[in-house]
């Protein structure tokens, strides 16, 4: 039977107990890791969120009825303790912050009984996800997910207490609001007040951001609940946290600057881990062209090679052909791998074919200088040895070819150079490797909407020198946007912002939207900036992709409390589910039968 916790109050966590308070007497409370009952001593893991600590049940220091009492506990039991701080009788275990002190108990109460929990409470097991899922209340009593949370809290705060002291405001915006598509799938939610009509969740909180540059916050952050109703994968959630901010009266230089020593700040305080500042630059252009991704892993080489000149009067048709169609031939080179085996070579091929390529040529330089290649008998010796050349290739290398449009090619080679980087062990995994990503293209095709898109957003500032190429060559327009990279994943974005409202119709206008479509998108921001605005930027970064990576987790649903599975459902809550018909109809809504 529980019992209360009344007349006790907890003096410490388990591992606020150290050596120096020897003879004293503490209240612990928490839940039992495990008991071992040797006979004369019973032995009791207590753990809390701070770690653990060694209880002792002598029967003459608590008496008969507490040692029976002690030896009634069972894993995940929740326990108040009194006792006396003691240093360790037995060897000092040396995996423990508190290995060289016991606690013997005077006091026990136990305040909580437990059933058998389905799978161990403790670090590193291997229990499948979806049942660590469906029980995550038990999942995150683990110690290493406690650590994950621990160290997402300690974050935000270093965060708010950073962004505070540089004089931005923290500015709360709404979820709900209006649908502006324009980017992701919007959430909807049906309004009973409105029938028939709808807010949206809030992909991030662009709009009302730049709003708030309008009304003169000068400078504004939140870290903000976004939601995007998109495929899932490892590092993407349905609801996802943005440490959001905008500033007024600024370049470019000036909100790199705050987010290097935010970074820098963060980095320090919470993994003492220095950040050397400024960090690294590369245009898009650039990491394209040598890494075949526009958030590039630099923590190795494997760069791409463009070898479409040494290769354009050869006689192998499928490298002219892809040049003749306006696209480029690029390599890499696999060094000391010309032995892979024909199956694991197939198994690439395969993975470029998934890329949406025709194939992917290869040629394995052996140790004797010789070649062996998918692609050899079509070109002449001298063509051969100028293609190794310009691939800086030696005997024991592997030399891999993709051959099509520059976007395909990129994606391919710059996948693979991920793959291969990877399980070659090409780079140190405890690195931390920035990189600003800068000058992207304004826009990119869509084959699927058959016109140019914002790569980031309508309100990314163009380069002034490129601002005449808006209805010209529209692929050619460069923006003032910026990525933050970290080992190879996209943290954050950004771009000054137009605030010309000249400017922002030709934008309007290269993106295919009239003067009319952009005002029933955008009118309330439109409003907003003919009554005065500020030239302002801004910057987003996702706070559980960056915990993700600080903590080394294989996935951002181990450092969020109660993520979602890759079908956006709860499996805990086994959310979403239906609702009563009463709900729907205060809401005028009527579903369709979607019964076969």
């Amino acid at each position: 039977m529980a019992e209360s916790m009344q007349g006790l109050h907890r003096s410490h966590r388990c591992t606020e107990v150290n050596n120096t308070m020897i003879g004293e007497e503490v209240t612990l409370m928490g839940w039992v890791q495990k008991r071992r009952n040797l006979g004369s001593l019973i032995f009791v893991d207590l753990r809390d969120r701070s770690g653990m600590m060694q209880v002792v049940f002598d029967e003459p220091v608590i008496g008969s009825e507490g040692f029976s009492k002690a030896g009634t506990l069972r894993s995940e039991y929740v326990v108040a303790i009194v006792g006396k701080v003691q240093k360790r009788s037995a060897a000092v275990n040396e995996n423990l912050k508190t290995g060289d002190i016991e606690v013997f108990a005077t006091q026990l109460r136990v305040l909580s009984e437990a059933q058998t929990p389905p799978f161990p409470i403790e670090a590193g097991i291997q229990t499948k996800e979806e049942l660590r899922l469906k029980y995550r209340y038990l999942d995150l009593r683990r110690p290493d997910l406690q650590k994950n949370l621990m160290m997402r809290s300690r974050v935000m705060g270093v965060i708010r207490s950073f962004l505070q002291d540089e004089g931005f405001l923290e500015i709360e915006t709404p979820i709900l609001q209006k649908s502006t598509p324009e980017g992701a799938r919007d959430y909807l939610v049906p309004s009973r007040v409105h029938p028939g009509s709808f807010y949206a969740l809030p992909q991030s909180p662009q709009l009302f951001k730049q709003l708030l540059m309008c009304s003169g916050y000068d400078r504004y952050f939140q870290i903000a609940k976004c939601f995007r109703d998109e495929d899932l994968r490892a590092d993407r959630q349905p609801e996802f946290t943005q440490v959001d901010m905008e500033m007024s009266f600024v370049d470019m230089e000036d909100v790199l600057d705050v987010n290097e020593r935010l970074i820098a700040r963060v980095f320090k305080e919470t993994l003492d881990v220095e950040v050397p500042l400024p960090l690294k630059r590369m245009t898009w252009q650039e990491a394209m062209d040598r890494f075949g991704s526009d958030k590039p892993d630099v923590r190795f080489g494997m760069e791409l090679v463009d070898v479409s000149e040494v290769v354009a009067g050869c006689g192998f048709g499928v490298f002219t052909g892809a040049l003749e169609n306006g696209g480029s031939v690029r390599g890499i080179n696999v060094k000391g791998q010309a032995a892979m085996s024909r199956k694991k070579i197939d198994k690439l091929v395969d993975h470029a074919k998934g890329c949406g390529a025709k194939g992917l040529a290869y040629l394995s330089i052996n140790e004797d200088g010789t070649y062996k290649s998918s692609f050899a008998k079509f070109m002449t010796e001298e063509e051969l040895a100028a293609l190794v050349s310009a691939m800086d290739g030696q005997p024991g290398d592997l030399l891999l070819f993709a051959a099509d449009r520059n976007k395909i090619v990129w994606e391919v080679l710059g996948s693979l150079r991920l793959q291969l980087g990877k399980e070659f062990n090409l780079y140190d995994p405890n690195e931390f490797a920035f990189l600003w990503v800068v000058d992207f293209p304004q826009f990119e095709w869509s084959d699927d909407q058959n016109r140019f898109v914002a790569m980031h957003h309508p309100f990314t500032m163009p380069y002034e020198e490129d601002l005449d190429k808006l209805t010209s060559d529209p692929g050619a327009v460069r923006a003032k946007a910026y990525d933050i990279v970290l080992n190879g994943c996209e943290l954050g974005g950004g771009s000054i912002r137009i605030y010309q409202s000249d400017v922002q119709e030709k934008m309007f206008n290269a993106l295919g939207f009239t003067n009319e479509e952009a005002h029933e998108r955008f009118g309330f921001l439109l409003d907003a900036f003919s009554y005065g605005v500020p030239p302002h930027a801004g910057l987003a970064f996702g706070l559980d992709r960056m915990i993700m990576l600080m903590m080394h987790a294989d996935s951002i649903r181990d450092v969020i409390a109660f993520p979602k599975v890759k079908d956006a459902s709860c499996l805990m809550t086994e959310a979403p589910t239906p609702v009563d018909q009463a709900q729907l109809d205060e809401l005028g809504l009527a579903l369709e039968n979607t019964e076969e």
